[in-house]
């Protein structure tokens, strides 16, 4: 009753209009789509319940005190954009009496780490962010380059946005002396779609294992059972993130390299690293085009694009560095308008791919003047360039 009454929630704010919606398509219907306000955090502490719920019915849940059991539900550095805790994770550390002293080495670092957090957000997110929202408001008219620097903006903007985020709750609650779990490894260092999703909302994967996937029979009922377990796990992952077509499109595709992957793995085939990063990588983009494009058909198209469809357009200040182009159909022209920086797009993807994360980063801290004037300086210029128009991904899910 417990797990139905949280998803029963969660059904009517988040996903009415989306049902009632498709049916008026599918049935022919004109039933009135009512308006409802989406309250915040809802997909994390809803997924937070239900996983806590379970955990009780195994009986691996201790007697915890109903104020305890809300701390834990409502602790705020992660409620609205995660990671996804479990109960083992946080409660043990709400009963520490060593947590409730301040503690300047832990209040340091969570600092620090909450200005990386926050300077990724602000500082490289939002940079990359005014090159997206053009490209797929306009998915019929961007050439092959615009629909690549579209959809490798989004890529780069979701991944230091969201992760920029996890890296903000865990500067916070470091302040209060409480060790929340890594959410992202470089998962576009990810050499297959496994390692991505180990790598990639490592809590989020986690409880769509523990609490779907297993459940559901996992891989114990033999292999083509394993790989309908996948596709109808990373489906409902996908509904989870959105209520809208492209998200369950954009699940069921990640479904399918799922099995794609653990199927390649039977058949003990290696494949050079450089490569392997090259196929996962580019599957991760274009599949990205569905999570983010306002409608399938305009997924569609821009994927179309992308793989060649379209027109080569490039600026006319090109022109001299790439005449030699010109017998694949490259035009140049100064009227590009849906074009973005190429330079700092490429300058991310190699730092995304070849850089230190975070968690790396922060191994070498040190309470010293140097981390102190570099932060200051990160923090200085994350707040001057609170000025811009902020676009908050995840607030959505």
């Amino acid at each position: 009753m417990g797990i139905f009454t949280n998803l029963g929630l969660i059904a009517y704010y988040k996903y009415v209009g989306f049902f009632i919606t498709s049916a008026n398509s599918l049935l022919g219907l004109d039933s009135a789509i009512p308006s409802v306000v989406l309250p915040l955090g809802i997909s994390f502490y809803t997924f937070t319940q239900v996983a806590y719920l379970v955990d009780a019915c195994k009986g691996e849940v201790k007697n915890y005190d109903f104020l305890t059991y809300v701390l834990f539900i409502s602790f705020f550095p992660q409620l609205i954009a995660g990671p996804l805790l479990l109960h083992n994770e946080l409660i043990p550390q709400f009963k520490e009496s060593k947590n409730f002293d301040l503690l300047p080495e832990n209040l340091v670092k969570g600092l620090t780490w909450f200005c990386l957090g926050l300077a990724k957000k602000l500082l490289i997110a939002d940079t990359v962010a005014v090159w997206v929202s053009p490209v797929f408001d306009h998915a019929n008219q961007v050439s092959l380059l615009e629909a690549w620097i579209g959809a490798l903006s989004y890529t780069l903007q979701l991944y230091f946005d969201f992760s920029g985020y996890s890296d903000m709750a865990i500067g916070l609650a470091l302040m209060l002396n409480i060790h929340l779990p890594i959410n992202f490894d470089s998962p576009y260092k990810a050499t297959s779609m496994i390692d991505f999703w180990r790598r990639w909302h490592i809590t989020l994967s986690r409880f769509l294992r523990d609490y779907l996937y297993i459940p559901l029979g996992g891989n114990r009922h033999g292999e083509i059972r394993r790989y309908i377990n996948l596709f109808i796990t990373m489906l409902l992952g996908g509904l989870w993130h959105g209520a809208g077509w492209t998200f369950v499109v954009w699940g069921g595709i990640h479904g399918i390299f799922l099995g794609v992957n653990h199927g390649w793995r039977k058949l003990g085939i290696k494949m050079p690293a450089i490569l392997a990063w090259f196929i996962t990588f580019n599957a991760v983009v274009l599949s990205w085009v569905f999570f983010r494009a306002n409608s399938l058909q305009d997924a569609i198209t821009l994927i179309l694009a992308m793989l060649g469809t379209k027109k080569i357009l490039i600026p006319n200040n090109y022109e001299n560095l790439l005449q030699g182009l010109t017998f694949l159909g490259v035009k140049f022209t100064g009227n590009i308008p849906y074009w973005g920086d190429p330079k700092i797009i490429l300058a991310l993807l190699l730092g995304v791919t070849l850089l230190p994360n975070t968690q790396q980063i922060m191994k070498h801290f040190r309470s010293n003047w140097w981390w102190a004037l570099g932060m200051s300086g990160i923090a200085t210029l994350s707040l001057l360039s609170m000025n811009r128009v902020s676009e908050f991904l995840y607030f959505q899910f």
